[in-house]
């Protein structure tokens, strides 16, 4: 039943259709699937990575009109090609930020960032005025259209965190100058606005605080924007060696797309608890950079080893996060382990490689 509510998924992207027929079948039944039932959404950054898996899910679960605004710079409208002639699914090719906004949405989602690091130290300017002016633009359409509105922003807010596990109650340590700034104050801000909105406008509102997520469509092929998971996945089906940037002691906690799609679905619930929500969505498990090269080497194949570079300026040394909250509020938890997401994402990359 859900392939054929996937329409052409399935036949073109595999992996990614098993993800999202487990999301839909956890959602079974919920009050979610009633409420994007015949749902009109805009969604900014919905040719990315994690919005083309969220566009896909909000087609299958059956919205009447999903209106995506992306400029590409880091998504691609072949993650969209099998939804663009069904005539329920657009793709408004601008920056978000150079729009005005929009109204006759039930829900407006906003998602355009530039979340690499690589990537948004080399455009901090763009970086920061899609969260700002994009934010803006977004917030006003809801507004318009009387939607409900979800910001995902980042664990990046947090900084380098004193506090591990992370709540969402901690308040961040930050530098606001530095060369992560672009991005992390980028997300602070978009955050006080959207909150500023709820209190002046009575929007409804929702937050996420996304870590590190990984899996298909994740750019590989740009080296400036591709993320450790990607990276290492890719250099290792090469058999080059695989870049360690530092000593690779630095951990992260990494969730697999599927699962970070399921909880911000639920995140769309109409229950009035989840008004103004501020919700950490990621993996409870930490591991190190150095773990998880080994374990990329280990379901590749790869004898090729590891370098090490010079550490990133500013790298936070350890990210997890408290994710008491998403169990609580949203009844949701990660559902994929480590290895099997790796399992996916290599499998999705390799035909990719050549």
């Amino acid at each position: 039943m859900s392939e054929g509510r996937l329409g052409a998924l399935c036949g073109v992207d595999p992996v990614v259709c098993r993800g999202v027929s487990a999301v839909l079948e956890r959602l079974a039944g919920s009050d979610v699937e009633d409420a994007v039932r015949g749902s009109r959404v805009l969604v900014s950054g919905g040719a990315g990575f994690l919005g083309s898996w969220l566009v896909d899910a909000l087609y299958a679960l059956g919205a009447e009109r999903i209106t995506v605004v992306d400029n590409l710079s880091t998504g691609s409208a072949e993650n969209l090609a099998h939804l663009l002639g069904t005539g329920r699914v657009e793709l408004v090719e601008r920056p978000v930020e150079a729009l005005e906004p929009m109204k006759g949405y039930d829900y407006v989602i906003h998602m355009a960032a530039r979340p690499s690091p690589d990537d948004y130290v080399e455009h901090p300017v763009e970086t920061l005025l899609v969260s700002s002016r994009g934010t803006e633009v977004m917030l006003e359409s809801a507004r318009l259209s009387d939607a409900v509105f979800l910001l995902t922003s980042t664990s990046e807010v947090y900084g380098h965190a004193e506090v591990i596990p992370t709540p969402e109650t901690y308040w961040g340590r930050v530098n606001p100058v530095g060369p992560r700034s672009c991005y992390d104050e980028g997300k602070r801000y978009a955050e006080a606005l959207t909150v500023a909105y709820m209190r002046q406008h009575g929007l409804d509102v929702r937050i996420s605080r996304i870590f590190n997520t990984y899996g298909p469509r994740l750019d590989w092929r740009n080296p400036g924007y591709g993320r450790v998971v990607v990276k290492f996945v890719a250099q290792a089906l090469r058999g080059e060696p695989l870049t360690v940037h530092g000593t690779g002691r630095q951990t992260r906690s990494f969730l697999y797309a599927a699962d970070n799609i399921e909880a911000h679905l639920r995140l769309l619930s109409p229950r009035p608890s989840l008004r103004g929500a501020i919700v950490n969505i990621g993996s409870s498990d930490e591991v190190t950079i150095l773990e998880l090269a080994e374990l990329v080497l280990r379901l590749t194949g790869s004898r090729a080893g590891v370098v090490h570079t010079p550490p990133r300026p500013e790298d936070p040394p350890r990210r997890r996060p408290d994710i008491s909250r998403a169990r609580s509020l949203l009844g949701w938890e990660p559902r994929t382990g480590l290895e099997e997401g790796l399992r996916e994402t290599i499998e999705w990359m390799r035909p990719r490689l050549g």
